[in-house]
C-alpha cells in the first residue's frame, strides 16, 4: 500500500517535442476543429507564435514520450490492475504551441487513504517548462488505488 513516505517522490523528467503531425493526429482523434489548434495562420492572427495545443494534450504527450509511462506505478509498487483514473487538472501559465519542446517533471504531491483504507488516492503533479525554461503549465492527476482486503 502507498503511504506518506511517497509524498514528494520525484520521477524521471520527460522531454517531448510538440510535433505538428502528432498534434494533428490527436486533434483528429478527439474531433477538435478549432482553427487555433489546427492552423498556424489563425493562431498567429490571434497573437500566438503557432498553433496552440489543446489542454489535455499535455497529459498525452508526457505519457507518449516517457521511456516508462507508468514509472510512478512501478516505483510505488502499485498494481495497474488495481488503479482507477480519478481526475486530472491542467493549469496553464503561458501558451504551449506546435514546435515547442517541453520538459515534464512529475512528483507525488499527496497520498490520502479513504474508506477506512479500502482505497488510496495518489496525486501526481507535474511541472511543465518549455525550451526557454518558461514554466508554461502544471498538470495534476489523481489515481485511485483499490487496496487489497486484509486476509
Amino acid at each position: 500500500m502507498v503511504d506518506q513516505s511517497a509524498v514528494d517522490r520525484r520521477f524521471t523528467p520527460v522531454t517531448a517535442h510538440v510535433e505538428p503531425g502528432r498534434l494533428r493526429f490527436f486533434l483528429d482523434t478527439i474531433g477538435e476543429t478549432n482553427p487555433l489548434y489546427r492552423d498556424d495562420n489563425a493562431a498567429r492572427a490571434a497573437g500566438y507564435e503557432a498553433a496552440l495545443v489543446p489542454p489535455t494534450y499535455l497529459f498525452c504527450l508526457e505519457m507518449m514520450d516517457a521511456t516508462e509511462p507508468f514509472e510512478f506505478l512501478t516505483a510505488l509498487d502499485i498494481d495497474l490492475a488495481r488503479v482507477l483514473h480519478g481526475e486530472q487538472r491542467f493549469d496553464y501559465y503561458a501558451p504551449v504551441v506546435a514546435g515547442d519542446t517541453l520538459t515534464f517533471k512529475p512528483r507525488v504531491a499527496s497520498v490520502t487513504e479513504k474508506k477506512g483504507g479500502a482505497m488510496t488516492l495518489v496525486v501526481v503533479e507535474t511541472e511543465v517548462t518549455n525550451q526557454t525554461g518558461v514554466h508554461v503549465a502544471d498538470t495534476s492527476r489523481t489515481i485511485v488505488v483499490r487496496n487489497a482486503r486484509p486476509s
